[in-house]
């Protein structure tokens, strides 16, 4: 964790992630609820949509960034040697990057809070804690994701990188982060409705909507996400064995 604060502390390129990008993103889809809102009194409702959807998507993707972006550091310089013949077991290198995570989410929690309320006159906390179990789930499984890219990562090398940003599209688009995912196209619907993550985007809109924490939907998306979990740190484990015993490493250094 440390090491990653002293980078990012003197990098202020690196606070783009932080601060920039979900400014953008308040920005983009916030000004696209005021336009909708001017169309027609009933169109209104859709803001709060819109904004606590991308605050809580920002919860998921700096969740997986933090994982993901953290080792993919070392690939960019040329580091991972050194960091695999340190006594740093695995799961203690992840558990850095993961609990880095959250000082990173905190801040640009914080970016998105102040940027709703002067920009929108939104605050996602007058929802009230019903937030916190459903941004937790989506931390876990922004991990989730962040571990199962670090093992396509040494699979495949720095040109898997892109899917870093690229599965983060493919979350938002089938999630139903902003809209139901019925309001997809049929098939895709169907598999949208497996995720772990459109489960808890659908227990958000229903908060949204005036009513109770569906304590079942999010029985369901936790048991998706230990699963997801499972399967990404299996996935990684096995490809990191792969990544010794075919001397990979050679491609960073």
């Amino acid at each position: 964790m440390r090491r990653h604060w002293i980078v990012l502390a003197r990098s202020p390129h690196r606070w783009f992630e932080i601060s920039f990008w979900p400014l953008m993103d308040v920005l983009l889809w916030g000004s696209l609820g005021a336009f909708v809102a001017t169309q027609s009194t009933a169109s209104r409702a859709g803001t709060p949509y819109l904004l606590a959807g991308i605050m809580m998507f920002w919860v998921f993707t700096q969740s997986q960034f933090a994982v993901a972006l953290g080792v993919n550091e070392e690939t960019w310089t040329r580091n991972i040697l050194n960091v695999l013949t340190t006594p740093v077991r695995e799961v203690e290198y992840i558990g850095g990057l993961a609990l880095f995570g959250v000082v990173k989410l905190a801040l640009c929690m914080t970016t998105l809070t102040v940027a709703t309320i002067f920009f929108f006159s939104f605050d996602l906390s007058q929802v009230g804690w019903a937030v916190i179990p459903i941004a937790g789930l989506l931390v876990l499984q922004g991990w989730s994701l962040g571990v199962f890219v670090v093992g396509l990562i040494l699979r495949f090398g720095q040109s898997a990188e892109i899917l870093i940003w690229g599965l983060n599209y493919v979350i938002l688009a089938f999630s139903g982060v902003f809209f139901p995912a019925e309001a997809l196209p049929r098939g895709l619907a169907h598999a949208a409705a497996l995720l772990p993550t459109t489960k808890a985007f659908a227990a958000l809109r229903h908060v949204l909507a005036g009513g109770s924490l569906q304590w079942g939907t999010l029985a369901a998306s936790a048991a998706g996400t230990v699963a997801m979990f499972a399967l990404a740190v299996a996935f990684s484990t096995w490809q990191l064995r792969t990544f010794r015993r075919r001397g990979f490493v050679t491609r960073y250094s």
